[in-house]
């Protein structure tokens, strides 16, 4: 028998992260302020700075998560992501990503991953275990979990390209 509503336990367990990191940050704020000076003062800095850093690393993630419950399930084990889908699905090394995007126009959104030596991957943002690939994202270079987060919450009438292969970048630079 569970005592908080489930769209309740919801919302805590979307923004987990940052319900931890601002109890971190307030007991680090108590033992700064509310201490005699000392060596749990010096401990009460550190928990300041783990708190904000936990707080905001948890508020971007919290943006990014869509919950699940949407057609397919995604798994990510050691750098390849796979999602398995009732209508489509594969497999796509980290390493082999050659463009990401979200394409706003299907219903629900999708994640579009373009890799090389296959057809591209769309995976929906509410898939069941979608949560994986805002960390698997936000490990490709030069891709920040601020602008996955970001572009989440943005309202677009077409596919928003995120992140293209660095060496790509310059191919296409040459072409124009």
């Amino acid at each position: 028998m569970s005592f908080i509503r489930p769209e309740i336990r919801a919302e805590i367990l979307r923004w987990r992260e940052a319900l931890v990191g601002a109890a971190i940050l307030l007991l680090g704020l108590y033992w700064v302020v509310g201490v005699t000076p000392g060596l749990l003062t010096w401990i009460g800095y550190l928990a300041l700075f783990l708190g904000a850093a936990l707080f905001f690393a948890g508020l971007q993630r919290g943006r990014a998560r869509m919950g699940g419950g949407g057609p397919g399930v995604v798994q990510v084990v050691e750098r390849r992501i796979g999602y398995f889908g009732p209508l489509n699905g594969g497999l796509v090394d980290l390493d082999a990503i050659t463009s990401l995007s979200l394409d706003p126009t299907e219903h629900p959104r999708h994640w579009v991953i373009t890799h090389e030596g296959g057809p591209a991957l769309h995976i929906p943002v509410n898939a069941e275990g979608a949560d994986v690939l805002f960390d698997t994202f936000a490990s490709l270079p030069g891709l920040s979990p601020g602008r996955v987060a970001s572009t989440l919450k943005h309202e677009a009438t077409g596919p928003i390209v995120l992140w293209r292969r660095p060496d790509l970048e310059k191919r296409i630079a040459r072409l124009h």
